[in-house]
């Protein structure tokens, strides 16, 4: 059995709220690392694609007052060791499972990717006893392609990062639809411009999109593992909250649509007016504390 390792530090969260650093051993020995604010129940808040614990902080900032929050960094990013060879959507579900352990927190919230791993845990761990996710990346009946997965590959491969993040952006939809008519070349001068000024002004832990865009690999694999499978969820009885956005590219939507069907504890909600980035922080252009508000009404 492997043994935590557990260190803390202190951090401030805009000059007035303390967060600690906390690390918890993972089943296959990776080290989990995150963050912790706030008192109360524990909610852990998984992020997802292009992101790390960082950036949900605002959010967790919302919440600290009800919750305390557990922000971890999933594999390959911030305090959190590498993926390995095998890594699955169920070396996702060991983490969470080893930091509720340590925890004991029984809430979870999930966001894109990180909702997949949500998914599985709720099915499969009864530490679980109410989760909430935000535009689950399920894919149904072929309702996104990844074909533009070996083109991001092949460009990571190469070094080429804001040419994979152009990539990866047009291909899971991320951007704006004008995007679609913009020349390729404009839309890696506008990455490369916002990469620059975004590491020019990080400091201390921040985790950068440079840092980032190796793990979007990991997370779109996740999509294709549970590609077909959205009835398998059938089978969670834990209490489910269902989160979407009204301007999030169309198949988060048929996911959601997908899983109120199957789920048979389930409520529906859509935030009017918000992107997929809307639980994240406002610089991304999140609206955390909207969320933050039906986050409070579910888990309280």
């Amino acid at each position: 059995m492997k043994t935590e390792i557990e260190v803390k530090n202190q951090s401030t969260v805009r000059e007035k709220m303390l967060y600690t650093t906390s690390f918890v051993t993972s089943r296959d020995g990776t080290t989990i690392g995150y963050r912790e604010l706030g008192q109360g129940p524990g909610l852990v808040v998984v992020h997802g694609t292009m992101e790390s614990a960082q950036s949900h902080m605002q959010l967790a900032e919302a919440l600290a007052d009800t919750f305390t929050v557990y922000l971890p960094d999933r594999r390959g990013r911030g305090l959190s060791g590498p993926y390995s060879d095998d890594y699955s959507l169920q070396k996702d579900v060991e983490d969470l499972d080893a930091l509720l352990a340590k925890t004991g927190a029984h809430y979870v919230f999930g966001v894109s990717a990180g909702a997949l791993s949500c998914l599985q845990a709720a099915l499969t761990l009864p530490a679980i006893h109410k989760a909430s996710i935000f535009d689950p990346p399920l894919i149904i009946n072929g309702s996104i392609s990844t074909d533009f997965l070996a083109r991001y590959d092949k460009e990571i491969a190469e070094g080429d990062v804001v040419s994979a993040l152009v990539t990866g952006m047009l291909g899971s939809q991320m951007g704006p639809p004008i995007f679609n008519s913009i020349p390729r070349w404009f839309l890696k001068l506008l990455t490369k411009m916002m990469m620059a000024s975004e590491e020019k002004n990080a400091n201390g832990d921040y985790v950068s999109m440079r840092m980032l865009a190796p793990t979007m690999h990991s997370d779109l694999q996740l999509a294709v593992e549970t590609e077909g499978k959205v009835e398998s969820f059938g089978a969670i009885h834990t209490e489910m909250l269902l989160l979407g956005a009204a301007k999030s590219p169309t198949y988060f939507k048929v996911a959601l649509d997908a899983l109120e069907k199957v789920l048979p504890h389930a409520k529906r909600i859509e935030f009017p007016g918000l992107n997929h980035g809307a639980s994240g922080n406002t610089n991304r252009g999140g609206k955390p504390e909207r969320v933050a508000q039906e986050l409070r009404r579910f888990f309280v």
